[in-house]
């Protein structure tokens, strides 16, 4: 059977589910997941035939066997809750609506069933907010509620294609533009997504979905000023709205405003005092401000009040200087016996917690299978293709050449106040993000994202080379183009600075362009934040990211990126000789006063011992570093992986010459 036969296979089962012939329709069912065991729509169909047989126990198996292949797809929870319905387990299968439709708004059946189950209950206000979900899907026209389920469920272009079809017809159909919004989100049309959300809140303001997307966006694109400003207004329109103080409080985290967040988070705990999302919430922003006492306290509440959230317990874990207690470690092991009664996402932030908690607890081979677990979950939700990194790489070294680098570093903006921090995560990017914002005349900023926007702009193509082949076409750019962008860049990231001449830009992918940032702005500082590869790897391996670096949830993927990350670099240092600096955890770990001194004789910075004595500094920090860096350095982590070394020949492979160098 090809997949042609496949697809047959599946709409011969749609056909007999209508004809009610569900014991042919199981039996076929079965015969096809012999030559195709992980289909999906097999496992499910099979599944909605042997339930409206009531054979309970085959539709069991077959969706159970679904969830654990895929334990982000909606209509698979709804199913197993149908299941519990029709067997009158009515608090069970409230619960597994609850996860359908936590994957899949769009399950009109599912949020059916929770309003009738919330006003069996007496929850009348969540039987209200359930059934004003349900009369929104039902306002839809028939197209949008098809593309609402194909968007939720990861059909994307199938989804595309419907709303379009919608806009080519009612063009301000402000659902369809929220919609084809939330596909260009996915898709990396950002620019699209963000004309679509603008003029949607413009043309309907009374609608809060279309303005929170909007401010979400905008957050995404670190614009902070302007979400700021919109979420702002957002909650001036809704004063009293939960939810609009939550988004207001977020955008000012954004902006380093975390008094202000947390007085905010404040007020909506007086009305919900255990909300956990609120509740974690407004942990994140003490542990940015350094209360990292008061934020364990909080992540605890969360935790209270609602066992299976699992961002709590994760968020414990990355604090990395908490060790969790044997109690908590058995609640954590509790809930994952029960995996498919948590949400895909809980699963994995409960894999890498307790991944953590082994690890602490120096019982390594299941502190790897834990890991290995959580980057499963995260590697099936992923479209990484590391061939694409590699020929990205071929093609810089190709194109951008000695006698390219020797003629274009007079033609950018001549400005010498940025320092780029490069390399990949969890090489020490953060340690020295925190080593040179200690200088009096350097700011530490954030991971800006303007360098990454503008190599999407250059993909898209510019007026003079509206084919976009990047990295080619930084050839093409003219003297004034490149001298543009480079003051763009300076003038766009002014909002992250305060007053000091200097400032830090550590997003790691950087180093992927450093040819453009050379063109565009060929004073800038930059340095090569490099770690031993097997710790550097094994240690983005274990790290739950909170979006992108798709690359580490996998060990071939993060060695060939590893190795890949060398050979550019290889090829930067060869063309631009003596203007990178590369910095060696090691060294600097082994010898911090020379490494410092080296750094800011880099930079032409004098000494100032507040680099020493980085970890008293109290700026806010982000990253998954942030407790790390606010204490004195210390050897622990540098040879930690040599513990998991058993479990690592396929990062050994992927490296190749990487880590016998």
């Amino acid at each position: 059977m090809n997949n042609l036969d496949l697809a047959e296979t599946h709409q011969q089962l749609e056909q007999l589910l209508r004809a009610k012939q569900y014991q042919t329709a199981i039996r076929q069912a079965e015969q096809a997941l012999v030559l195709f065991p992980d289909d999906p729509h097999l496992l499910y169909l099979g599944a909605v035939a042997a339930r409206y047989d009531r054979q309970f126990d085959i539709a069991q198996q077959l969706i159970d066997q679904l969830l654990s292949k895929d334990p982000s797809f909606g209509r698979a929870y709804q199913e197993k809750a149908h299941q519990l319905r029709d067997q009158d387990q009515l608090d069970s299968a409230y619960h597994f609506y609850q996860l359908a439709v936590r994957h899949n708004n769009a399950l009109v059946a599912a949020w059916t069933e929770m309003t009738r189950a919330e006003q069996r209950r007496g929850d009348l206000v969540a039987a209200q907010i359930s059934q004003q979900q349900v009369n929104y899907l039902s306002s839809l026209v028939k197209p949008l509620q098809v593309a609402l389920d194909h968007c939720n469920e990861g059909r994307y272009v199938k989804a595309e294609k419907l709303c379009r079809l919608v806009l080519s017809k009612q063009p301000k159909n402000i659902e369809a533009m929220r919609l084809l919004a939330e596909i260009g989100i996915k898709l990396g049309a950002m620019d699209d997504a963000e004309t679509l959300l603008e003029h949607a809140a413009t043309w309907a303001p009374e609608n809060l979905r279309v303005r929170t997307e909007y401010v979400q966006l905008l957050r995404k694109r670190q614009k902070y000023e302007a979400a700021l400003a919109e979420s702002n207004k957002l909650h001036q329109a809704f004063p009293d709205n939960s939810q609009c103080q939550a988004i207001y409080a977020i955008e000012l985290m954004q902006v380093s405003r975390y008094d202000e967040a947390i007085a905010m988070f404040n007020i909506i705990l007086l009305k919900q005092p255990n909300d956990p999302i609120t509740l974690v919430s407004k942990a994140h922003a003490l542990k940015t401000k350094g209360q990292q006492a008061e934020a364990v306290a909080c992540y605890r509440q969360a935790i209270e009040a609602k066992p299976e959230h699992g961002e709590a317990w994760y968020s414990l874990a990355n604090l990395k200087m908490i060790d969790f207690s044997d109690d908590e470690v058995a609640q954590m092991k509790e809930l994952m016996t029960k995996r498919q009664e948590l949400a895909g996402i809980d699963q994995t932030y409960l894999s890498f917690a307790l991944g953590k908690a082994m690890e602490d607890r120096e019982a390594f081979s299941e502190s790897f299978n834990y890991y290995s677990q959580g980057c499963e979950l995260k590697k099936q939700q992923s479209n990484y293709r590391g061939d694409a990194i590699t020929d990205e790489v071929d093609r810089q070294i190709a194109n951008i050449d000695f006698k390219f680098a020797n003629t274009s570093t007079q033609l950018g903006a001549q400005a010498n106040d940025p320092i780029f921090i490069v390399g990949l995560p969890r090489a020490g990017s953060t340690l020295l993000e925190q080593i040179l914002a200690s200088h009096s005349q350097v700011d530490g900023t954030l991971e800006l994202p303007n360098i990454l926007a503008l190599v999407h702009q250059l993909r898209r193509g510019t007026d003079q080379n509206p084919a976009g082949n990047y990295p080619e076409c930084i050839k093409d750019l003219s003297a004034d183009e490149l001298r543009a962008f480079g003051q763009a860049y300076i003038d766009d990231t002014q909002v992250h600075r305060e007053d000091a001449p200097f400032f830090i830009d550590k997003m790691p992918n950087n180093f992927r362009h450093i040819g453009l940032i050379k063109s565009i702005l060929p004073n800038a500082k930059i340095i090569d934040a490099r770690r031993h590869p097997m710790a550097c790897c094994f240690s983005g391996f274990k790290q739950l990211f909170a979006e992108g670096q798709e690359f580490s949830y996998s060990l071939a993927d993060i060695g060939h990126y590893y190795a890949d990350y060398i050979r550019l670099m290889d090829h930067w240092h060869s063309i631009y000789p003596g203007e990178i600096l590369t910095v060696n955890y090691e060294d600097v770990v082994d010898d911090l006063a020379g490494q410092v001194q080296s750094i800011l004789n880099y930079c032409e910075l004098p000494f100032e011992a507040t680099c020493i004595d980085f970890h008293s500094n109290q700026r806010s920090v982000r990253t998954a570093s942030s407790e790390q860096v606010r204490k004195p350095i210390y050897r622990q982590g540098v040879d930690q992986w040599r513990n998991f070394e058993p479990w690592l020949g396929e990062l050994k492979n992927a490296l190749g010459r990487a880590y016998l160098d």
